[in-house]
């Protein structure tokens, strides 16, 4: 696939058709069983779709984000990982505020948020927008902060600040409350004891506190005696 230098309303249509090309029908019925979105769907390859913006990134990506179109989940995929190869912040959060707004499902959220190196040279930075994030009443914004700090804050010095967070997130639904869990999953196997003492109260809901030992129970990086004595802690 030729990549272009500028993008154009015309280069943009030539490199849609190409990458509608790459279509491969089996993996589209099986990733969109997994992933629900109002989006047009090809049925692309992540390592495919990684390659494909790793060239539009070492070519003009600001160029690219200026044209891209949302027809496509793997448009909006791509623009995401664009988006992370972005060094400067000011122009970084400019153009991922607008895609945040495009997040319609947790692959866009959770594939572009693990991809976001810019996060490790710059984390006071990032927690202050990720406060902001789970104030939000928006799911996938929410969701988007949640994974951040999964990914990149579980350490001591932010363990205490974590959880007076998750006590604070007012969004009840289900792909906030599964990123909550995984969230609490990880901080027990990075940070066990005041995980264990988070567990025994917190303002979790029920659904979130019950799928978090779960997913602490399933995980083969936890003891069998941790996993045995986190069901103390297992709500009605």
């Amino acid at each position: 696939m030729k990549i272009p230098s500028e993008w154009t309303k015309e280069s943009y249509k030539v490199f849609l058709r190409e990458l509608c090309m790459l279509e491969d029908t089996s993996y589209k019925d099986f990733n969109f069983k997994l992933i629900s979105t109002n989006y047009g769907k090809i049925g692309i390859r992540m390592p495919i779709l990684k390659d494909i913006a790793k060239k539009i990134a070492k070519k003009n990506p600001i160029s690219f984000l200026e044209i891209v179109e949302d027809t496509y989940y793997e448009e909006v995929m791509l623009e995401g990982l664009v988006i992370t190869s972005i060094k400067e912040l000011d122009t970084f959060f400019y153009y991922f505020n607008i895609y945040m707004t495009k997040i319609d499902n947790w692959a866009l959220c959770d594939y572009i948020v693990a991809n976001m190196k810019i996060v490790k040279e710059n984390k006071k930075f990032f927690y202050k927008k990720i406060k902001k994030l789970l104030k939000s009443r928006e799911e996938y914004k929410v969701r988007v902060g949640i994974v951040l700090l999964l990914n990149y804050y579980i350490e001591e010095y932010y363990i205490a600040k974590i959880f007076k967070l998750c006590n604070n997130i007012k969004v009840n639904t289900y792909y906030v409350n599964m990123a909550l869990a995984w969230l609490i999953c990880e901080c027990f196997i990075k940070q066990k004891t005041k995980t264990y003492t988070f567990l025994k109260r917190n303002k979790l809901n029920s659904f979130t506190q019950n799928k978090a030992i779960s997913k602490i129970r399933e995980s083969d990086h936890i003891t069998k005696n941790d996993k045995m004595k986190v069901l103390d802690f297992k709500r009605k």
